[in-house]
């Protein structure tokens, strides 16, 4: 079929995140659907509002939004309704359920879950230790860690480490080489959740052909890529774990949030 494509209007008076993450699970249930994103975050005044009105003119769609501010919403409302375009505020449904349940109206605070309190520096001291502990460094310090995520090269440690960090996990990650010694401090850890990700040998190859050819470098270009020995590799860390008493998770058809997800359910679990 051909790609059917939309203008998919977001605005947000604060950084719009909400509004992104909603919108692509909506749309990603429409396979031979394409949105074109119009991102309008921190619209706070009625200058910006009437701005986003005209480009709605010139460029119709859905519009969804998370406008704190009753003026703006109805102002953003009532240009749409003049334009026929169709629009929903994200959070209204889910705000008049709080509020018949705990009895009480929102505060109407704009941005109100990006405050500057415990759990965003503590998010903040989690990405500093695992941008630090990325890729096997400091290795002695892995007690401190929450979570530490071990692998082959190219088993998406490093941008698993940094998503579970942004949710305020102290995340390590080493790699596991086949010929080279386990670090001891690794091994003996008590306290971080060690997982092993592992991928399948076509996957893994494919990836790594692939950082061989961005990075245009002629290194490691034989066992590297080869299938037979990145199989080796694999089924050496696969036994490594199940001898550790580790938790394998399989990333070869999962997204970074997925993995994720399963590494903080296993969290979960021990705790």
């Amino acid at each position: 079929m051909t790609p059917r494509y939309f203008h998919l209007h977001l605005v947000s008076d604060s950084t719009g995140e909400t509004l992104i993450n909603v919108a692509r699970a909506a749309a990603a249930q429409y396979k031979h659907t394409h949105a074109i994103e119009h991102i309008h975050s921190l619209v706070r005044t009625a200058a910006q509002v009437e701005k986003i009105v005209r480009e709605l003119e010139q460029a119709p769609g859905i519009v969804l939004y998370t406008l704190v501010d009753p003026e703006l919403a109805e102002q953003l409302q009532t240009g749409c309704r003049a334009l026929g375009v169709p629009y929903v505020s994200v959070l209204e449904p889910v705000l008049t359920l709080f509020q018949s349940y705990l009895g009480t109206r929102s505060a109407g605070r704009v941005g109100a879950q990006h405050v500057l309190n415990a759990d965003y520096f503590r998010r903040i001291d989690a990405l500093n230790y695992s941008m630090g502990h990325d890729d096997g460094q400091l290795v002695d310090e892995i007690e401190e860690a929450d979570v530490v995520l071990v692998g082959v090269s190219r088993s998406s440690k490093t941008p698993t480490s940094i998503y579970l960090a942004n949710r305020g996990v102290k995340t390590a990650n080493v790699p596991l080489v086949l010929g080279s010694p386990i670090p001891p401090g690794l091994l003996q850890a008590k306290h971080p959740l060690v997982v092993g990700l592992i991928a399948s040998p076509d996957r893994i190859v494919q990836v790594r052909q692939h950082r061989v050819l961005t990075l245009k470098s002629d290194e490691q270009t034989d066992n590297y890529v080869d299938r037979a020995a990145v199989t080796e590799e694999i089924a050496w860390s696969r036994k490594l774990c199940a001898r550790q008493g580790w938790p394998v998770i399989d990333v070869t058809r999962r997204s970074i949030e997925e993995t994720a997800a399963a590494v903080l359910a296993l969290l979960g679990a021990r705790r």
